[in-house]
């Protein structure tokens, strides 16, 4: 929400700047199995409640960075991404803890819906203490308020100790382990498998492999658009004349609001579209998920290569292209989930969504933002600075997402021709 003054402050190249939220991801992609590991062994409550009191006072912290220590505000953003990955990890954990199977899929549905919700509202949040206060480093200063609710509806609201298995659930897992055993001989000693045997087993499984790296294509397309889009959209408005450049230290962060609610819109109405439409159209076509993963992918990159093309002439355009290709992007997110639970066989869903979870971002989010940036840094080194290059240096670069997506519609393609066969291989 307020790149661009982070940018101006620190003297930051586009690269640079784009390797902050890489230094995040990266952070909280490596952090995430070891809190997974203790959340399976300690008190959750007080892991869930250590790691926002940590990533809040990170934050408050880098507040007051010096422009000449922009490396500590790197390590900054990486502490807050270990911070980050604590909740990621242990909130869903204890809503399924919570809640009895028929409530815990509602519940684990909002929760999943409000991860865009409170992404747009970051943006909103961000650039209107930057607007008001007319200091950027105030949106690091409230950002900690809202970690400090979060910690007393924690405190007030979760149980200090929730009940990991109830006793029925030990019982029919037992009693399962008993009638296989008598029916089949041997399936017991053979059905615990090795975490290595479980990865052979799920690169085997196509329909995973295909959607594991179509969801790799949408974070790749989703980090790009969430770190460059308001600066891009400022870029263009500067070139139609329509905003003067930035030249003081505050500046304009109208973009991030509007993107922020448009996060926030697109982020609700395309899950609650996504799941929907695939609960109908699976009553009369077996393909239906993947075939809605892929059309939704292609048109976003439709979407996504017009707002870049119209962006120069027309930024009202360009918002509502903008809007669409988002709204496509998270038709797919409760989907390819979906698609995960029915093609591989449920003693091995845990490591297929760790894998899953590590695939999407190594390849994906982690590193589209800083890529995007390097293209666009290299492109301005070989031409003279101006607003103008500016603009095209981002719009070239941006360019790569839509190729990304049309990818990432192809992935899904191919896990159409798998997903039946797979489907019926998790059932046997």
């Amino acid at each position: 929400g307020i790149l661009l003054d982070i940018q101006k402050y620190f003297e930051l190249s586009d690269g640079d700047t784009g390797l902050l939220q890489t230094v995040f991801i990266l952070c909280y992609m490596l952090a995430a199995p070891i809190f997974g590991y203790l959340g399976d062994r300690y008190n959750r409550k007080v892991i869930l409640g250590a790691g926002i009191f940590f990533w809040s006072g990170v934050t408050l912290g880098s507040s007051f960075i010096s422009e000449l220590y922009y490396w500590i505000f790197f390590l900054s953003r990486g502490l807050v991404g270990i911070g980050t990955a604590s909740y990621s990890t242990i909130a869903p954990t204890i809503i399924a803890d919570l809640f009895e199977e028929g409530k815990r899929t509602t519940m684990l549905s909002v929760f999943y819906i409000f991860i865009p919700v409170g992404s747009g509202l970051g943006y909103v949040l961000a650039a209107g203490m930057a607007d008001i206060t007319a200091d950027w480093h105030w949106a690091f200063r409230v950002t900690p308020c809202m970690g400090g609710l979060a910690l007393v509806l924690l405190i007030l609201l979760v149980p200090h100790r929730t009940q990991r298995r109830t006793a029925a659930h030990r019982a029919l897992s037992i009693s399962g382990t008993i009638r296989v055993a008598a029916e089949k001989p041997g399936v017991q000693r053979t059905a615990k498998t090795t975490w290595c045997q479980d990865v052979i087993s799920l690169a085997k499984n196509w329909s995973f492999v295909w959607s594991s790296l179509g969801l790799t294509a949408m974070a790749f397309v989703t980090g790009a658009l969430g770190m460059w889009v308001p600066l891009f959209l400022y870029r263009a408005q500067v070139v139609q004349g329509i905003v003067s450049p930035c030249l003081q230290e505050s500046c304009n962060s109208s973009n991030s609001l509007i993107f922020g609610g448009i996060t926030i819109g697109t982020g609700i109405l395309g899950v609650i579209t996504g799941a929907e439409a695939a609960r109908r159209l699976r009553k009369i076509n077996n393909k239906a998920d993947p075939l809605i993963c892929a059309t939704s992918m292609f048109v976003s990159a439709l979407c996504l290569y017009i707002a870049l093309m119209v962006a120069q002439t027309n930024i009202l355009s360009t918002f509502i292209f903008i809007a669409f290709g988002e709204l496509f992007l998270s038709v797919n997110w409760a989907v390819v989930t979906d698609i995960l639970l029915y093609v591989v066989t449920p003693r091995r869903q845990s490591t297929a969504i760790a894998l899953q979870i590590l695939v999407s971002h190594l390849l994906g989010d982690a590193g589209s933002p800083y890529l995007i940036g390097i293209i666009s840094s290299a492109i301005q080194a070989k031409n003279a600075h101006s607003f103008q290059w500016s603009f095209w240096s981002m719009q070239y670069s941006f360019i790569v997402c839509a190729f990304v997506g049309v990818f990432g519609g192809g992935f899904f393609l191919l896990t159409s021709f798998y997903i039946e066969e797979d489907r019926k291989e998790a059932e046997r």
